[in-house]
């Protein structure tokens, strides 16, 4: 027989860090890294953003990616998909974030 569970309170429980809506509209646009209109992805950028060991950050923090790319940023690291690409990704999924149409549902939700 087990021991009773110990009850925790998830930070995912009171702050949803999820908007289907707004990582869609990300999605309908071009790859930012090679301007692919082709298998288009959400990339969720880590570094310097609210995400943590094992967390991925939360939908605020998105940029578009093409598959490829998205692979590469994976594979080589942010610092040197950066550097490649000459992209800012932080600076580029704040201004997705500031351009949404989604983006009252996100404020919302962490407030």
């Amino acid at each position: 027989m087990l021991p009773p569970r110990i009850s925790r309170k998830s930070d995912k429980a009171e702050k949803p860090r999820r908007c289907p809506a707004h990582r869609a509209w990300v999605r309908g646009h071009a790859c930012c890294a090679c301007g692919s209109q082709t298998a288009i992805e959400c990339a969720h950028v880590r570094t310097g953003t609210d995400g943590g060991t094992g967390i991925k950050p939360s939908d605020r923090w998105t940029i578009s990616l093409c598959k490829e790319c998205h692979a590469r940023q994976h594979q080589q690291g942010e610092q040197t998909f950066e550097r490649e690409t000459g992209l800012d990704m932080k600076a580029m999924a704040e201004s997705f974030y500031r351009a949404s149409p989604h983006r009252h549902k996100m404020e919302r939700e962490h407030a």
